[in-house]
């Protein structure tokens, strides 16, 4: 089995969305003895984001800029690294209510037409991508899950959105938030640990 294992927080060691995606990792690899791990730190290798030449390589122009160059190449393997994996770890903080842009950009990459999803003859996109597992580790300062904030949650939902989109709807969120509230904080994370240990296969 294959796993593709991703972070996308810009605090390194201090990030609550690593210590998570680490914890899953883990738990899935007493899970699955022999489980092959890709990994991708899109903080510390950040996609660019897409660009007019992005565009136009897409449609056959060559780009001539050497960053653009680079960027393509070092991220063509992205849809590639999704497709061949079994189970898929995304480590998710919110940033603003969203996603980190780090992660959005991989998101740009890998949802493409003709590869992840085509659209039918009634204009209906179809999902092309399936018999995949995805833990999203999601980690905020904030309680978003429910009540008056639940609106402003556009990180769980986007990420669950678009995966479901290209097929992918086998989706868990192990979830910390209240992570900014000294008081909250210690409770909310043990609770995801808890959820981490208690995976099964």
């Amino acid at each position: 089995m294959k796993l593709l294992h991703i972070d996308s927080s810009i605090l390194g060691a201090n990030s609550i969305s690593r210590k998570l995606t680490a914890s899953i990792v883990q738990r899935q690899k007493a899970l699955h003895p022999g489980l092959e791990v890709t990994y991708l730190d899109l903080a510390a290798a950040a996609p660019m984001h897409l660009s007019p030449a992005h565009i136009g390589a897409m449609f056959g122009t060559a780009p001539t800029d050497p960053a653009v160059v680079a960027d393509i190449a070092a991220t063509a393997p992205f849809i590639d690294q999704l497709l061949a994996a079994d189970i898929i770890v995304i480590g998710a903080p919110m940033y603003n209510f969203a996603p980190p842009s780090q992660l959005k950009a991989w998101i740009d990459r890998v949802l493409a037409a003709g590869k992840t999803f085509r659209y039918g003859a009634d204009g209906v996109p179809v999902g092309l991508v399936s018999g995949k597992k995805v833990f999203i580790a999601s980690s905020r300062g904030g309680a978003y899950h429910e009540g008056k904030l639940a609106a402003l949650d556009h990180q769980e939902a986007y990420l669950k959105a678009a995966l479901g989109f290209i097929g992918i709807t086998d989706v868990t969120v192990i979830r910390a938030e209240t992570m900014a509230v000294p008081d909250l904080k210690p409770a909310a994370l043990a609770a995801a640990e808890a959820q981490i240990a208690a995976l099964a296969a």
